[in-house]
Formats: structure tokens, sequence, C-alpha cells
């Protein structure tokens, strides 16, 4: 037996099936449906604007109501769901993730928590974050210094 020989056995196997994967896709009348089971992640955007950070999001088609916007520490947490508007047969091209999506954006420095303000126009989710004022701190002598 040529030593060669399980190599082109094994070689044609890997040929064939690359031939019969090839027909399953160019064949007429077939569609692959692909789900999409996790959590996706929207385009964001992250800068400075004067003293605040600035986290947009792009999530069109949604409402207000389907965000959550949470703070936790230093990281920053916006999540919820695009609804698919109609149902679908089959897909012929798909890009527009639908389902669950989560952004986790840490933060490097302390934020005013009391000043964040988000609003949702025109597709974008923009949260404006401004940057924690320091606090100035009075020094005092102990008594016994006096």
């Amino acid at each position: 037996m040529d030593e060669q020989e399980p190599m082109r056995g094994t070689a044609n196997r890997a040929q064939a099936e690359i031939d019969r994967m090839y027909q399953d896709m160019i064949a007429p009348a077939r569609w692959v449906v692909m789900r999409h089971t996790h959590t996706w992640r929207p385009p964001t955007d992250v800068y400075e604007m004067g003293d605040a950070i600035v986290v947009r999001v792009e999530v069109a088609g949604m409402r207000e109501a389907d965000f959550s916007v949470e703070l936790h520490g230093r990281l920053l947490v916006i999540s919820g769901m695009r609804q698919d508007p109609s149902p679908k047969v089959v897909y012929h091209q798909m890009e527009i993730r639908y389902g669950e999506f989560r952004v986790e954006v840490y933060l490097h420095w302390a934020v005013d928590q009391d000043s964040i303000a988000a609003q949702y126009v025109n597709g974008f989710l923009q949260v404006n974050l401004p940057r924690a004022q320091a606090h100035k701190l009075n020094v005092i002598e102990p008594d016994i210094l006096r």
C-alpha cells in the first residue's frame, strides 16, 4: 500500500464535503435561517464634551420605555429590547439586529449622579454624564497644636 494513500482518502473526503456544502449553498429554494439568540451590542460612541462624558448609542425603532439606563459605581449599563416590527418567513438578507441588547461603558472618573440626563431622539439614545466636582476640604488644626 502506498504511504500517501490514507492522505489521499482524507483529502478526497474533505473535497467531497466541500462540494456538498457548496451545492447546499447554491441549491434553489433552500434558505438558511439564522437566529441571534444572544445579546447584541449596538454601535456606541463615548466622548468628552466640556465637563461631561457623552455616551451615544445608535438604536433606531425604539421607544424611551424600551431602554434601561443604570449607573453602578463607574459602570454605565444601557440595555433594552428592540422588537422586530413584523414577522418574516424567509430572510433574503439580515443585517438589522433585534432582541435584547446591552452596552457597558466604564467611566474613568466619578460623575455627578444627580445631573445625569438621557434622551432618545432620531434613533440615538444620548446619555450626558457631568463630571463630579472636586470637593474642597477645610484643613483644621487639632486643639493640641494650638
